[in-house]
């Protein structure tokens, strides 16, 4: 997939997002003209961030799943040329007291360029890749669901006008409130109350007044859209782009929030690793929505792996 016309003389790169929920991989060619070529993408739900909102650190079953899908991956880029290869590592290494060390692990035993980022160079990064293949004609807000944070960015023409990483994430928020199955609808308000407070005290109230448009990424939003679409098997290109209505996804969480997890990992255009999740997930989306008034979002394939794609070739 491309995202616009191929630059003359671009520069294969690998990134790797080590994040709470998933570990993900893109090997690109990139132009100097922003063009990204992907030649190879792959997500797999590895849970980094398995109780650390409790313990305060990476569990060893957790590290483990990780270290082997970059064991994966690692051949994957080899295949490809072995390229430069990154891994930025987002919530869950930066909350957990044993991250550091992680990080310099996978550094070591892979050979990438790894290290952890801070909440506002994640936003950065995010709102990088969301919008470069994006018209910035009106103030937009960015919106990545994560396992452990979501980052809210606002920009207009390429700068940034505010961003926030906050510290609600799907993984988080699933642990801290929902225990049965399906969720108990004390425990939907719960969770919805805390999401709104945490969101409520990132942003000024100023700022809630100031996107007129919004664009969505990560894990949650691309699920939303292909439940939508009834997609089976996942198609990005039909996710990229895709517009859900607010309502649309208010009506998608008091459907989701009704299933048992056994009947979410059904359910058509849901990949079955994220079933966990979703509910969490979809409750953020809406708050978000709602703190900016905004009655539609457009769902983005170009998320923080393409923003460290782009930043890698431009430094």
């Amino acid at each position: 997939m491309s995202s616009s016309a191929p630059d003359p003389s671009p520069s294969r790169v690998a990134v790797v997002d080590v994040g709470t929920n998933s570990t993900r991989l893109l090997i690109a060619d990139v132009g100097r003209n922003g063009a990204i070529a992907e030649i190879d993408r792959r997500s797999i739900v590895t849970r980094l961030g398995e109780d650390v909102d409790a313990t305060a650190r990476l569990a060893d079953a957790a590290m483990e799943r990780v270290l082997r899908v970059l064991a994966e991956y690692r051949a994957a880029i080899d295949a490809a040329g072995s390229p430069p290869a990154r891994a930025v590592m987002t919530s869950a290494v930066r909350d957990a007291a044993n991250g550091e060390a992680f990080a310099a692990e996978v550094a070591e035993r892979f050979g990438f360029d790894a290290r952890e980022i801070s909440g506002d160079e994640e936003a950065r990064l995010t709102f990088l890749g969301a919008t470069s293949t994006r018209p910035q004609e009106r103030p937009a807000l960015v919106v990545d669901i994560g396992g452990g944070s979501t980052e809210l960015v606002i920009g207009q023409g390429g700068e940034l006008r505010f961003h926030v990483s906050t510290q609600a994430g799907v993984v988080r928020q699933s642990e801290r409130h929902l225990h049965h199955d399906p969720p108990a609808d004390h425990e939907l308000q719960a969770l919805t109350d805390d999401v709104r407070r945490v969101l409520n005290a990132s942003v000024p109230h100023a700022m809630t007044y100031v996107p007129e448009a919004a664009i969505a990424v990560a894990g949650t939003a691309t699920s939303l859209a292909a439940i939508d679409l009834e997609l089976e098997p996942y198609d990005p290109a039909r996710v990229e782009g895709h517009v859900l209505e607010r309502a649309t996804c208010e009506m998608l969480l008091a459907r989701l929030a009704g299933m048992t997890l056994e009947e979410r990992r059904r359910l058509r255009g849901l990949h079955p690793d994220r079933a966990p999740t979703i509910v969490a997930g979809a409750v953020l989306l809406v708050e978000a929505l709602r703190l900016f008034r905004l009655q539609e979002v457009e769902v983005s394939e170009h998320d923080l792996l393409y923003g460290a794609a782009l930043a890698t070739v431009r430094r």
